[in-house]
């Protein structure tokens, strides 16, 4: 009998073969974008990855099946989603991080990244008033 039948054959998430490549060149700030804590620090993508690659699969046609499916082509979908990896993200306390996903959902929509990327704008506004 095939283990992991429902996950198309794979040991794990596909997004996480994704983030394997990709975490290397993340751009991990040392404090929170809307407190400034220096703890519990996470990056925050504005655009899921698993949307992305979804998204990005569904329009090339890409079909996974296996592991080596996700090696063989993460590497072009992260070159053409640089942009939405590297420079669409911020770092944020595990409070705020929860926080916002609490507003925008867990796998929050596409097209919601720049209302994301104003409310922590907001966020640190409030915080920082003289």
């Amino acid at each position: 009998m095939a283990a992991n039948t429902g996950n198309k054959g794979l040991k794990r998430d596909e997004v996480k073969y994704l983030r394997d490549k990709a975490k290397a060149r993340y751009p991990y700030g040392t404090e929170c974008a809307i407190c400034g804590s220096s703890e519990n620090l996470e990056l925050h993508h504005y655009n899921s990855l698993t949307l992305l690659w979804d998204s990005w699969k569904a329009n090339t046609g890409v079909v996974i099946t296996d592991v080596d499916d996700v090696i063989f082509h993460r590497d072009t979908f992260i070159l053409e989603h640089e942009k939405e990896l590297y420079e669409e993200v911020v770092t944020l306390c595990n409070g705020h991080h929860v926080k916002l996903h609490t507003i925008y959902g867990m796998k929050p929509s596409l097209f919601t990244a720049k209302k994301q990327a104003n409310w922590v704008q907001v966020q640190h506004a409030k915080l920082h008033k003289d």
